[in-house]
């Protein structure tokens, strides 16, 4: 990075992608103004919907978990110069993983069957996308290509167990029978409960607490850790890593199934947390979305969860927004969306040189 355009951790952390995300809300306020609504109250009902009352709030937060989970995947990749989009079918295959230990074990105490189950969607993950980080660490498959096949052939792998292998004798929905009440994870409003307090029903659970100490354990791994270290190491320079007596190719595979654990973990809140059974397209996109959420927040663990929240607003807040003005559809909340993503990523650097030289005459004076 040129002297010009470099800018100090902070700014380039907390600074830039605030800016951004201003800028991609100016634009999204333009496209509401063009439909004829306004955009500041629309942006009033967005913020009220997903955090003005507890219920919006505990939807926003059970969103969220999700993309925590699949950005902290993407960023443990980004670390090891590593691009994983195949989030989603890690997620899947974490599903069915969590899904045939629930299943196997739901008669036992959720002391027993919650850990069981939690660690078989990790590994389940991990084993998928261990796969492609060794096709490109030993064949030289990229891994871009291979996680997008691997999603397909996930997609298909869920659909022939919930088809023909889960599914029960006479039922229409392609799904698996309910969990066992010792395979399922508590919601937040019942686990706060026995304390006194009344927390309205809403899909949070307390995969949301596992979501924030996984982000915890990431920041561990990557910046406190040996291994860490040499994750990013390989990421920034592969041949000084081989230099050093680091593994590129070891890495490689470490980092692909680390990311896949977490992308797997995203099961533990949809399968274990809310469905309380394996069902189709419960992955919903939020492995792709994953992927704007690491750029949103640097790769940094803090970062990723700040972004996380900011996409569980525009989910909850834009399920209210389009309830309370039709003229807003579910549609340009999807817009609202992309625009976020187009000014977070694709135009991610796009205000850094101007910010810089702002910064370096601030400096000067």
């Amino acid at each position: 990075m040129s002297p010009a355009t470099s800018l100090p951790r902070w700014a380039d952390v907390v600074l830039l992608p605030a800016l951004n995300v201003a800028l991609a809300f100016l634009a999204a306020g333009l496209v509401v103004l063009a439909i004829g609504e306004n955009p500041l109250e629309a942006t009033a009902l967005l913020l009220r919907g997903a955090l003005g009352h507890a219920e919006g709030l505990g939807f926003t937060l059970y969103y969220a978990t999700n993309f925590v989970f699949t950005g902290l995947a993407v960023a443990v990749a980004f670390h090891a110069g590593l691009f994983n989009i195949g989030g989603e079918g890690q997620a899947m295959l974490g599903g069915i993983g969590a899904a045939a230990a629930a299943l196997a074990l739901g008669h036992l105490p959720g002391a027993v069957a919650l850990p069981a189950a939690i660690l078989a969607a990790a590994l389940c993950g991990a084993g998928w996308a261990a796969v492609p980080g060794w096709l490109q660490a030993r064949r030289g498959s990229h891994v871009v290509i291979t996680t997008i096949m691997f999603n397909f052939i996930a997609s298909a792998l869920l659909v022939y167990l919930l088809v023909d292998v889960l599914r029960p004798e006479g039922m229409m929905e392609p799904s698996s029978r309910g969990f066992a009440s010792g395979a399922r994870l508590p919601f937040i409003h019942e686990a706060v409960a026995p304390l006194g307090l009344a927390l309205p029903k809403t899909p949070l659970n307390l995969a949301f607490p596992l979501a924030l100490l996984a982000a915890l354990l990431v920041w561990l791994l990557i910046y406190r850790s040996r291994l860490g270290y040499a994750i990013r190491i390989v990421g920034a320079n592969p041949e000084a890593a081989r230099y050093a007596g680091i593994s590129p190719a070891k890495i490689t595979v470490l980092a692909m199934a680390i990311s896949g654990a977490l992308a797997g973990m995203m099961a533990v809140n949809e399968i274990l947390g809310v469905q309380h059974r394996l069902l189709l397209a419960f992955t919903a996109g939020y492995g792709f979305v994953g992927i704007a959420v690491a750029l949103m927040g640097r790769g940094h663990p803090a970062g990723i969860v700040l972004a996380a929240l900011l996409f569980g607003v525009l989910y909850q807040g834009g399920t209210e927004l389009a309830f309370d003005k039709p003229n807003i559809s579910r549609d340009m909340i999807v817009v609202i969306q992309g625009l976020v993503v187009l000014f977070a990523g694709a135009l991610e650097f796009m205000l850094r040189p101007a910010l810089a030289r702002v910064l370096q005459r601030r400096r000067r004076g």
